[in-house]
């Protein structure tokens, strides 16, 4: 197995802090790491896509598996570490910006490639969905979030959110790995997981109706103590008898609340 630098010595040899604005918790466990990257499930030549290589732990890792890995790498003191210590990896591009404005369509034009993933939990939604909508379409993502969040990714009706809905719909999430607080430095306050997610060759939803999907949903849930009778006809500003009859058109009980709806259950009240 590969045996990274830890976090701690290559922050000192660089004389560098962890950037708490940005979310930052670098692995330092290499089973883990190991873990992550095979849940990836990068095919032999097949390129990889990182999201916040921060130290490169998790890049080693991926240069094993992978053709080609690029590592989109946002904060500015980070950039020249990785391209130092990837001076010897041919294999590995770093790109320094921000994923939400990277273009996967510019770097994967031949199609299929693999996500791994340490990222922030307020982008997590937002990063899914940006990777998630491109043409150019990952076949797999492995992403380390909170656990709680995975929890919510991966959530049953009953306890469906819109995170759970919007990543539901493009492919079908578990949870493969749990990752102890202390495998991170710094040590943060949570346990996180890792979600995997295996994209459906097509969406449960047609493309041209995606933005329809999610405003509904987004109606929806937009107030979650509320029947959905009610919430529908608060946020699409519809009266409470025309919310009644759409739902009751799709087969749906107008006092269920958001959670509890399937997939197909929201695609037939679009309709």
């Amino acid at each position: 197995m590969i045996q990274t630098t830890s976090p701690k010595k290559l922050l000192e040899k660089y004389h560098l802090k962890p950037h708490k604005g940005l979310g930052q918790n670098f692995l330092s466990d290499d089973t883990v790491l190991s873990g992550i990257a095979d849940a990836a499930g990068i095919p032999e030549h097949a390129p990889a896509l990182e999201v916040g290589p921060g130290l490169g732990s998790l890049t080693r890792h991926l240069a094993e598996r992978a053709e080609r890995v690029v590592a989109v790498e946002l904060d500015n003191d980070l950039i020249p570490v990785l391209r130092k210590e990837f001076s010897d990896c041919p294999n590995v591009e770093i790109v320094h910006g921000d994923i939400l404005e990277f273009s996967p369509d510019e770097y994967f034009a031949d199609g299929d490639y693999y996500v791994a993933a340490n990222i922030p939990y307020y982008i997590t939604s937002a990063v899914i969905r940006h990777l998630l909508e491109g043409k150019a379409r990952p076949k797999q993502l492995a992403l380390t979030v909170q656990k709680e969040v995975a929890e919510r990714i991966c959530a049953a009706p009953g306890k469906m959110s819109l995170l759970s809905l919007s990543v539901q719909v493009y492919g079908k999430a578990d949870i493969p790995i749990i990752i102890p607080a202390d495998a991170f430095y710094p040590v943060p306050n949570v346990d996180s997981a890792v979600v995997r997610i295996a994209l459906y060759d097509e969406p449960l939803v047609p493309r041209e109706k995606m933005d329809d999907f999610f405003a509904l949903a987004k109606a929806g849930f937009g107030q979650k103590r509320k029947t959905l009778r009610n919430s529908l006809s608060s946020n699409l500003h519809i009266s409470g008898t025309d919310a009644e009859e759409k739902l009751r058109a799709a087969g749906i009980d107008p006092m269920r609340r958001a959670e509890t709806l399937t997939i197909e259950e929201w695609t037939r009240l679009m309709e």
